[in-house]
């Protein structure tokens, strides 16, 4: 998946505990400048960044990319919300995919994911 014109990323399964790649990833992605949209319905805000409880909570038109820091069992609800939704563009970092995902995603039209590359990795590269 292309990168290059990615500039307003959601994640869902962000955190505040700093042990967590929820919160690793916001982080870091934070730190390159990427405008965030952190999900997880226990905060109000992570690292000074307004946080929504749900994909249905997010401004429309303006999410580039979800990246997904959650075990499957919770991703496969996010993801089926998150496109029914109308975003169309996710990434799962490494224990968030799930062949059950990779089922649904894949006979979807205009859809683009990504599995097992790690975002914080990929957009060191742009």
């Amino acid at each position: 998946m292309d990168l290059k014109n990615v500039r307003n990323i959601a994640i869902i399964g962000a955190t505040t505990n700093k042990e967590k790649y929820g919160y690793k990833v916001l982080k870091n992605l934070k730190d390159k400048g990427y405008k965030l949209y952190p999900i997880n319905p226990k905060y109000d805000e992570i690292e000074g960044i307004e946080t929504y409880a749900s994909v249905k909570d997010l401004p429309k038109g303006e999410i580039d990319l979800i990246v997904f820091v959650v075990p499957p069992k919770n991703g496969i609800t996010a993801v089926k919300e998150a496109y029914e939704e109308g975003f169309r563009r996710f990434w799962f970092q490494p224990g968030a995919e799930s062949d059950e995902i990779e089922e649904y995603l894949k006979n979807l039209p205009n859809v683009e994911y990504s599995f097992i590359k790690c975002i914080m990795v990929e957009t060191s590269r742009n």
